[in-house]
């Protein structure tokens, strides 16, 4: 069997998606790759087909249980054997798996990194024929990355051990320059085949707001999507806590996750969340790597959280079918002091030397100063993305928050000389809060006690909306026509560039939202799977039928089927084996798994009486 056959007998596809086919025929040419290929581009099919054509065995390096357990769980479903090898089984069941293993049936194993170097794991190693090691989540072995973990760096001492050296796969969605060439040197990668498929998802809405109740919007939000699964990101567990306890009272199907919960807890709740019983998940970032629930319609984060690169990750794990869906980023600016607060107590990084350890912090603050200007930024947000993640393209989306606002071009040379004269004024030991409040005129305690109301530029600016003074402060500080400190009070300072704007007269031109401070309306329909062509009941009682089979064996829906496959299905309605074979989703194996099932169920509908 070829790859063409291997990838339509049991993944159920025609053609291969970008990328793919090239990393794939370079692995079966023996030679390193490494993949950055964003979430829902079919990673793992790029090393799942050289592994059942190699003689040999896989190993696949992953870093967390449920990732393993799901993409096991997907190819056991797909007719296909395989195991993994983690802290989740009992010794029992671990030394089993081992000696299955060492008997040849299991063609792809997922391990631990942890488990690399132990000395049954290594014994077992050692003695099999180990052809590819594949790295997911490659970007977990670099200092740089939003994942460091320390025991990624084991990966190489293993492969070291080994009587022959394996070919070794890399792959990751996120990575920039700096973490790519991390990859390529921590892991010893040989000449290795890149590929970048871009981190464009087309599919993906992007939208920020700063709402004075968050809670009301999200519940407002959920009530208009009330078909639709979709995860709710908070930064810490109390948030968590406080909003799961709030979803309930008002009547939600919401699951909840974060480590302080027992893992017997995080178990259900997770099975709750993939198995369709409960479409919600209210969840810190501890949630969500690896779990390839296909039919996540939105993705709402209950706080901004602290870099691009871990936004992108949680926000891609919406819409991974590749049909429409939300990633909605509710901003206060208590974030940025919560996010900060992390940085300065982060207890990932303490196996790293003082001076590395001092460096990556620094790289987080600058991380943490790019998110933040996402979220103020008047730009197109999905080119923001790219551009950080190294791609340029057009600065019009139509398919993003801002995008969809009407701007105008507004000169606010004036307006920027009062903040940044403000800032000089009083020697820069103020927060914006307090400039801005100053320029305006407030008559607050704060103002008073700071003698602010005695300041030259105190009431300056007293007819100008406050909210349009943060838009201009914002646009300033994303300009870097001024900074801000990386403390928790976030002092505002004068950069090389303030002096161009109060001495040399430098104008400043601004988008600005036309009229008033608008509300940012998220696109109706966009986080939900509508085809004018497909027939709704027909693809309700058809998930219907899927939810029965995936009870009778005990797996999520998805595994079953995908909502992708489910709505092609319903647009064709095929009546044969055959015509079954061509909805997209398909293979052979399910075909002959479930294929009468769900014939016999597009029969009965065909039959049904007009109503």
């Amino acid at each position: 069997m070829n790859k063409q056959q291997l990838l339509k007998q049991y993944f159920g596809y025609d053609t291969f998606r970008e990328g793919q086919e090239y990393l794939i025929d370079s692995i079966l040419e023996g030679r390193d790759v490494l993949g950055i290929m964003p979430t829902g581009a079919g990673k793992s099919i790029c090393y799942q087909i050289p592994a059942l054509l190699m003689d040999g065995i896989t190993l696949v390096i992953s870093p967390l249980i449920s990732l393993m357990k799901d993409q096991v769980e997907g190819l056991n479903q797909a007719g296909l054997h395989a195991a993994y090898l983690n802290s989740s089984l009992t010794m029992g069941q671990y030394r089993k798996a081992l000696a299955y293993a060492k008997e040849g049936r299991y063609p792809i194993i997922y391990v631990a990194p942890e488990r690399l170097l132990t000395e049954e794991f290594l014994d077992f190693a050692l003695h099999t024929s180990i052809v590819m090691v594949a790295v997911d989540e490659a970007h977990c072995v670099s200092q740089w990355g939003q994942d460091f973990r320390p025991s990624y760096l084991k990966i190489t001492e293993f492969i070291e051990k080994l009587p022959a050296r394996p070919v070794v796969a890399a792959f990751t969605a996120t990575a920039t320059r700096e973490v790519k060439e991390d990859i390529i040197d921590i892991l010893l990668l040989q000449n290795p085949a890149l590929v970048t498929t871009g981190f464009d998802r087309k599919n993906l809405y992007f939208g920020v707001m700063a709402p004075k109740n968050r809670y009301g919007t999200v519940k407002n939000y959920l009530e208009n999507h009330p078909q639709s699964s979709g995860i709710i990101y908070c930064l810490t567990r109390k948030a968590v806590e406080e909003v799961w306890e709030k979803l309930v009272q008002d009547g939600f199907w919401a699951a909840k996750y974060h480590a302080g919960l027992s893992d017997r807890e995080r178990k259900n709740s997770q099975e709750d969340f993939i198995y369709d019983r409960k479409p919600l998940m209210v969840a810190t970032n501890a949630f969500g790597m690896g779990i390839d629930k296909s039919n996540v319609r939105f993705v709402l984060h209950y706080g901004m959280p602290k870099n691009l690169e871990s936004y992108y990750q949680e926000a891609g794990r919406a819409g991974r079918d590749g049909e429409p869906a939300e990633c909605i980023l509710l901003y206060s600016g208590q974030d940025v002091v919560t996010n900060q607060f992390f940085i300065e107590n982060n207890q990932d990084n303490q196996e790293l030397d003082e001076m590395v350890r001092q460096t990556v912090m620094e790289r987080d603050r600058e991380r943490l100063r790019r998110m933040t200007f996402y979220c103020f930024t008047n730009e197109c947000l999905r080119d923001y993305i790219l551009r950080y993640f190294g791609e340029y393209g057009e600065n019009y989306c139509s398919n993003c928050s801002n995008c969809l606002t009407q701007f105008e071009k507004v000169e606010v040379t004036d307006w920027a000389k009062a903040l940044i004269g403000c800032v000089r004024s009083t020697r820069q030991r103020y927060g914006a809060s307090v400039i801005i409040d100053t320029v305006h005129g407030a008559s607050t305690a704060k103002i008073r006690n700071y003698h602010m109301n005695e300041n030259f530029y105190y009431g300056m600016l007293s007819k100008v909306p406050t909210y349009k003074l943060h838009k201009v402060m914002n646009y300033l500080l994303l300009h870097e026509y001024l900074a801000v400190t990386d403390d928790a009070y976030m002092i505002v300072k004068l950069t090389e560039k303030s002096r161009s704007v109060l001495e040399e007269d430098e104008p400043i031109v601004m988008k600005m939202a036309k009229d008033k401070e608008p509300e940012v309306k998220v696109k109706s329909g966009k986080a939900r799977i509508e085809n004018e062509a497909a027939d709704r009941s027909v693809f309700e009682k058809l998930r219907a039928l899927r939810m029965e089979i995936a009870r009778e064996e005990k797996v999520p829906p998805y595994i079953v089927f995908s909502d992708k496959t489910l709505t092609y299905m319903s647009i064709i309605q095929p009546k044969t084996r055959e015509e079954m074979l061509t909805v997209s989703g398909v293979g052979e194996y399910k075909v002959e798994k479930y294929g009468e099932r769900f014939l016999d169920c597009l029969r009965q509908i065909q039959t049904l009486p007009e109503e």
